[in-house]
């Protein structure tokens, strides 16, 4: 029998082949169970079970980790859309246009005291930098306290000309430089933001670099100090050229410039340039080795003034007539406060805290000129400086109760300075007159602003609001707004609508009495009488003397701008270290001002352990 082959071959069948079912199963029994026992492959597999769905699996090997497939999608989403999102963010703050936050231009404080420093520069005596910035300034005195054979000194260039002539009075150029250090220690971050800072410090070097020249400054101890180059007395009618009688550019110098020592009795100047010293050392800390320098200096010169009693003025004429020294107290206070801070030698706060010191100076008197900071008296500075140790670091016994003294003189001297109460009058103006209406008052009330806003600057350090003058309580605020006027009276906010800070404004005086910025720079030397004629002119100065605080106003708020009148016209370095002090603790932004440096004066002070009181005494029935 033959059938159809289904996949297209005959199909022959056998009668013998068929078979029942019992005998194919029989059969079946009889294949080879080993094959049967064999595994399919995945293709016979699919030939007997058909098409099967495959799962899908549920990790992804990355090669060096596995993980979940879900975990990899929603990572590998997450980063794309972020990607995106960044993308989309970076097009559009490309594409908007970009308003920049145009910096706030400097305040009348900071352009003012860019100025005022710039008058120290214009002031240099010796072999100038080459970056001095005053055109018509040039090297002078090269000769200053040579050839003088048998001095304790070698030379004496350097330093700075005092005032509109060319003498080099150490006593106020110490109490200058003191400030100008001062005034970095409390507001070096100031500085820094008006882009000065290493300008002053140059200006503080070039200072102390010629004070270091005055006396043996490596010695331990000494027997001579220099207190002045040059010569300005023309009392006597006497027509031997010198520094007031010639009217010369200091280049053009060609007279004799003798050089005044003293030997004994000059604790002021002393202790003053000590002062100047051990300030500037912690202008310098960074530098240890200079630091170290002027310490020593320091330490030397303030003792030879403790063991050689006596005011420097007494001495000499031209001392007492041009820059007399009422006492020397308040400079052993002053420079022994500054030594304490500089060393932290214990000594000197022991020293400079004795009540008998304090009733030397004056502490307790009162008086007409009682909180009149100036060249001349330090109290009111050195009452606050140590007033400050005791706001900051509060050292307890037995230095409390002087301490607290003067804490309270400052406070009665900040309320004197306050228009509420009548200590010191006023001009219609509004200037103060702490010199009671004596010529040259600005300085005076340049320095009362310094205090003041020193001051403020403490009471705010300390957490606290205010002040009390007497049963009054006054905030902080009220004393920066005394300094604000005195310093905008000076600034031009005057009945005269006139600056008084020369190059400041548009209008400021044109005659400042000074040799150098009154006599051309046109090569021609003119000599000791020869400048006379620019002495007098009635033209205005050829040179500005740009930065210089001119001496100022009358009691009536009158001015003249003459060259020869120097009770108008002149400036000094004693005011503009005073003004400079009061500008940067004024400058910068509102919310920005106050901001002192309450730690770097303490750098060298060790921690106070105070001492325990001594018990009461016995009770006695």
């Amino acid at each position: 029998m033959y059938g159809r082959d289904p996949w297209g071959g005959p199909l022959e069948i056998h009668a013998t082949d068929s078979a029942t079912d019992d005998d194919r199963s029989r059969n079946l029994n009889d294949i080879d169970r080993a094959a049967l026992s064999r595994p399919l492959d995945e293709t016979q597999q699919s030939w007997l079970l058909g098409p099967t769905e495959q799962k899908k699996k549920k990790y992804v090997d990355l090669g060096c980790i596995i993980v979940s497939r879900k975990i990899f999608v929603w990572t590998v989403g997450t980063i794309v859309a972020a990607a995106l999102l960044a993308g989309f963010i970076t097009l559009i703050v490309k594409t908007v246009p970009r308003h920049h936050r145009k910096t706030p231009p400097p305040d009348n404080y900071t352009i003012a005291l860019h100025k005022a420093l710039k008058f120290f520069n214009a002031q240099k005596s010796g072999k100038l930098p080459r970056h001095n910035n005053v055109s018509w300034r040039g090297n002078s005195g090269l000769q200053d306290g040579k050839g003088d054979s048998g001095s304790f000194y070698k030379d004496l260039v350097g330093g700075y000309y005092d005032a509109g002539d060319a003498i080099k009075f150490n006593f106020p150029m110490a109490y200058a430089m003191t400030m100008l250090s001062w005034s970095v220690i409390e507001y070096s971050a100031k500085y820094e933001a008006a882009g000065e800072l290493v300008h002053v410090k140059e200006l503080i070097k070039w200072g102390t670099d010629y004070f270091l020249k005055t006396f043996n400054s490596t010695a331990d101890s000494i027997d001579d100090l220099v207190s002045q180059v040059g010569s300005g007395n023309t009392d006597d009618g006497s027509t031997d050229p010198n520094d007031h009688y010639c009217w010369m550019r200091p280049e053009d110098m060609d007279y004799k410039r003798p050089v005044t020592t003293c030997n004994g009795g000059c604790s002021d100047l002393a202790a003053e340039m000590a002062a100047a010293l051990a300030s500037a050392s912690i202008v310098f800390k960074d530098n240890r080795e200079y630091s170290k320098k002027l310490v020593h200096g320091a330490k030397t010169v303030y003792q030879f003034g403790r063991t050689r009693r006596g005011r420097y003025s007494a001495g000499t004429a031209e001392s007492a007539k041009f820059y007399n020294s009422s006492m020397y107290w308040d400079e052993f206070i002053w420079g022994g406060a500054w030594l304490y801070y500089a060393t932290g030698n214990v000594t000197y706060l022991d020293l400079i805290t004795k009540p008998t010191m304090a009733k030397h100076a004056g502490a307790f008197w009162g008086g007409p000129y009682y909180g009149v900071f100036s060249w001349d008296n330090k109290l009111a500075g050195a009452q606050l400086l140590l007033s400050r140790l005791r706001l900051f670091l509060s050292p307890g016994y037995p230095y409390e109760e002087i301490l607290r003294t003067f804490h309270n003189q400052t406070s009665i001297v900040m309320c004197s300075y306050l228009p509420y109460f009548n200590k010191f009058n006023r001009t219609r103006g509004g200037l103060i007159e702490l010199n009671h209406g004596d010529p040259q008052p600005l300085q005076y009330a340049a320095n009362a602003a310094f205090l003041a806003t020193l001051y403020s600057d403490y009471l705010d350090a300390a957490d606290t609001p205010g002040w009390y003058c007497g049963p009054n309580f006054y905030s902080t605020n009220v004393l920066r707004e005394f300094a604000r006027t005195q310093i905008d009276y000076i600034l031009g906010k005057n009945p005269r609508k006139m600056s008084y800070l020369v190059g400041f404004g548009t209008k400021y005086p044109k005659h400042v009495h000074h040799r150098g910025a009154s006599i051309p720079k046109n090569k021609v030397k003119y000599n000791c009488k020869g400048g006379w004629k620019w002495r007098d002119s009635k033209k205005p100065n050829p040179n500005t003397i740009e930065g210089a605080m001119v001496a100022g106003p009358d009691r009536r708020d009158g001015f003249r701008d003459v060259r020869t009148n120097y009770n108008y016209t002149e400036p000094t370095l004693a005011g503009n270290a005073g003004l400079v002090a009061a500008l940067v603790a004024l400058s910068g932004e509102e919310e920005a001002s106050g901001t002192i440096d309450k730690n770097t004066i303490f750098s060298a002070v060790p921690p106070l352990f105070p001492t325990p009181p001594p018990p009461p005494a016995p009770w006695k029935p």
